[in-house]
């Protein structure tokens, strides 16, 4: 009986609660103010110009030979994120619904002021006259700008296809030549003695083309292995440019008295990194972080010195080869 009469008022109580919402008159709803098609216009013009400096951007990232290609980078990547702020600045003071109320939140449980909220959210809306129109502005804006903003991710190197590193103007079958274009010949390159190659008929200015020829007793050497051949007569070249910073190895220590200098050495002047041309320019001393690139070498039947293929590895400075100080490192 007690659980019968509990039950009797709860669905009196709710009955009575639910007539007093009905006789209740609905709230008045706030009155917006008619669409401003000039400030879509406004909103739109920013947000393509935004999308067009982020795309300036990156054509400027690109094209490194554009004088002054700092300050057209900062120019570029500043007025896109300004335009983007000024186009939120326009949205959010002309065209978002800005009422105010300084009632508390509804509690979850009251569906009537939640429904409130929704059809306020569906009028502010209905107030934007070229929603695709702002939502295609939008997306230009976010792919310049985002594209701006991740393009400076390409200079920490390739992630995938890194055969661009190798490639060099050497290739099997070049003729190795002096800096006055005369071809090197087997027999004229002595021991004791430091030459300076280029591939023939190649631009001299790329990076992987300058060499370094020395000649050493075939016994003396310690090649890594597979490279038994890439020496022939004791013949070895070798990249011209250190590993360490990009200078140009224009040093060979020959040795003087053997018990301080064993055997022979090339040496990059700058930094004084030192390597061994007979353990594949083996580092001995200095910064660099790894050996300088071997080309293998072949002799033809006149007597020229020509190519036999590729570097051994990357030309040039690398991150992957730079020397961290410490403890077990002290160079």
């Amino acid at each position: 009986m007690r659980k019968l009469l509990v039950a009797l008022f709860g669905f009196l109580t709710l009955r009575k609660r639910r007539e007093r919402r009905r006789e209740q008159p609905p709230p008045e709803q706030p009155v917006l103010p008619p669409p401003d098609r000039g400030a879509e216009n406004a909103v739109i013009v920013l947000l393509l110009l935004a999308g067009l400096a982020g795309a300036a951007f990156v054509f400027f990232y690109a094209t490194s030979s554009i004088p002054h290609q700092t300050q057209w980078l900062g120019l570029t990547i500043g007025i896109a994120l300004g335009l983007v702020a000024a186009a939120l600045i326009v949205l959010g003071r002309t065209l978002l619904n800005e009422e105010e109320s300084e009632e508390d939140y509804p509690p979850h449980e009251h569906p009537e002021e939640q429904e409130q909220i929704e059809e306020l959210v569906e009028r502010t809306g209905s107030r934007f006259t070229r929603k695709g129109l702002l939502k295609a502005a939008g997306g230009a804006a976010a792919l310049g700008v985002g594209a701006a903003l991740v393009a400076p991710a390409a200079s920490l190197g390739p992630v995938t296809g890194t055969n661009s590193l190798y490639d060099t103007p050497w290739r099997r079958g070049l003729r190795l030549v002096d800096v006055r274009g005369r071809p090197f010949l087997a027999d004229d390159i002595e021991e004791g003695t430091f030459y300076t190659a280029f591939p023939e008929g190649a631009s001299r200015d790329e990076l992987g083309a300058p060499l370094v020829l020395v000649r050493l007793d075939p016994k003396a050497l310690r090649l890594p292995a597979g490279r038994g051949s890439w020496a022939p007569g004791g013949i070895l070249a070798y990249s011209k440019i250190c590993t360490h910073a990009a200078c140009a190895v224009a040093l060979y220590r020959k040795p003087t008295f053997p018990a301080i200098d064993p055997r022979p050495a090339l040496v990059c002047p700058c930094h004084y990194s030192t390597f061994d041309p007979a353990q594949g320019a083996k580092v001995l001393f200095g910064p660099a972080g790894r050996p300088l690139p071997q080309l293998p070498l072949e002799i033809d039947p006149q007597g020229n010195l020509r190519a036999a293929g590729n570097f051994s590895g990357p030309v040039g400075p690398a991150w992957w080869g730079t020397h961290l100080r410490g403890p077990g490192n002290p160079s």
